[in-house]
């Protein structure tokens, strides 16, 4: 038999797996194997980082023995395959050095295992080894359901909002996927960043939490846009420690720490692409070893282009029936709310608690400048796109994210100066008090 679809549990790599040659003298070579992965229906492909002596045994010879391992059961599989080529570039290449470059930083060994080329194998045969105790059956993995997938993509794709559209991927991502978390981060432009803008299934929100591009799991799927899949983490490093996180409080920092499944076993992350923009990365977690397999990233791809669509969308028009501003209500209370905004960052301090930094801050800075000025507390979108005080990044960048964004962790921090949408492209800034405005420069920083 030559299914390959027997093997998916073994592409997993959470038990190597080794390839056996013979060289002209008849003398046997093995080599372990980092990364084997699934071509078609009668081809495999196989990571080459050091094979010097398997690859001169396949000159001459080009058949091989390849013993493989179900990562849930501990059965074992023997792959008779047959080298046809060697593979330096292309999707298929880009994608297994990806997944290396992922496993490969979390083990401290980025700088040890490269990826030379990718040897593809066509499978002649596939056996099960004889066993003296036989091989206790897996639990069967939940895979997606079509339907309940249609009706994920159909709620993205309806959802009035973004942050109705954010909020459906959310729920399918532990509906569908079987998440135990998930999480949605935004590309900063024109910095090489994510920042997380929504989450779920975790004791802390995040909002604004960063990620550099080639960082992480997360950072990996935004720099390469390719889907990261670690399915036993148990074995490698937690992507915090790879981010470097810091034990400073925020108000010094100004770093807002990544939120993180205890227990997790299971990582994905999927770029969000729209055309040949990357806008964002999904990812999600689970407690499970193993949790996310094929089944999983297809439908994963599937939503993430439903939102990366969605998202782009917002520079569509408004409705030319939107009313205009309004005035402004009277705060709640005599209160006095203490916003410090440094310029050199644009990162906001209120009542002395870090909030946001970056364009959002400018964002907060601009909607309180304007309500204080104007006494209204109705924005638009569009004006405050058109905004040149707030130096806003190019065209395609998403403002009303970055306005979930802002929205949240305002939220998060319980803070005395909320966003509330009020129609689609308009917001309300709610104050419960009144704002004194502290604009401070670098050297004055205090806090």
């Amino acid at each position: 038999m030559t299914d390959p679809s027997r093997l998916d549990a073994c592409f997993e790599g959470v038990i190597p797996s080794v390839i056996a040659t013979t060289g002209p003298d008849g003398e046997p070579n093995i080599s372990y194997l980092s990364h084997v992965t699934r071509v078609d229906d009668d081809h495999i492909a196989l990571s080459n980082q050091f094979f010097g002596k398997t690859a001169a045994n396949l000159r001459g010879n080009p058949c091989a023995t390849i013993l493989m391992v179900d990562g849930r059961t501990g059965a074992q599989f023997r792959v008779e395959a047959l080298f046809v080529r060697s593979e330096t570039q292309g999707p298929l290449f880009a994608h297994m050095d990806a997944q290396l470059t992922a496993s490969s930083a979390q083990l401290g060994m980025s700088n040890t295992m490269k990826l030379k080329g990718i040897d593809i194998f066509r499978i002649l045969s596939i056996s099960a080894p004889p066993t003296q105790a036989p091989v206790a059956p897996a639990d069967t993995a939940p895979v997606p359901s079509l339907p309940a997938l249609a009706a994920a993509v159909t709620a993205i794709d309806t959802a009035s909002e973004i942050s109705t559209a954010c909020e459906a991927l959310l729920d399918a991502s532990l509906a569908v996927l079987d998440a135990d978390a998930a999480m949605i981060l935004m590309c900063d432009h024109p910095r090489d960043a994510l920042i997380a803008v929504l989450s779920r299934g975790y004791d802390a929100g995040g909002a604004g939490a960063e990620v550099p591009f080639g960082v992480g799991v997360i950072g990996l799927a935004a720099s390469t846009r390719q889907v990261i899949r670690i399915g036993d983490i148990g074995r490698v490093r937690r992507l915090n420690a790879a981010i470097d996180a810091q034990t400073e409080p925020e108000a010094r920092s100004r770093r807002i720490p990544l939120p993180g499944l205890g227990g997790a076993l299971s990582h994905m992350a999927v770029p969000l692409i729209t055309g040949q923009n990357l806008v964002g990365v999904m990812f999600v977690e689970s407690r499970s070893r193993l949790a996310f397999g094929i089944q999983h990233e297809a439908a994963a791809a599937i939503l993430a282009r439903a939102l990366a669509t969605a998202m782009r969308g917002d520079d569509l028009p408004v409705p030319a029936a939107v009313p205009g501003p309004t005035r402004s209500r009277p705060p709640l209370t005599d209160r006095v709310i203490r916003v410090r905004h440094y310029t050199y960052d644009d990162s906001v301090f209120i009542d002395d608690a870090y909030v946001i930094k970056g364009v959002a801050g400018r964002i907060l800075v601009f909607l309180i400048e304007t309500c204080l000025e104007q006494s209204r507390d109705a924005f638009t979108n569009r004006e405050i796109r058109l905004a040149s005080s707030l130096r806003l990044p190019g065209y395609r960048d998403n403002l009303e994210t970055r306005l979930i964004l802002l929205r949240r962790r305002l939220e998060e921090r319980a803070a005395p100066i909320r966003l509330e949408p009020i129609g689609r492209g308009r917001i309300r800034l709610v104050l419960e008090g009144r704002p004194e405005l502290i604009t401070a420069g670098p050297g004055e920083d205090t806090i």
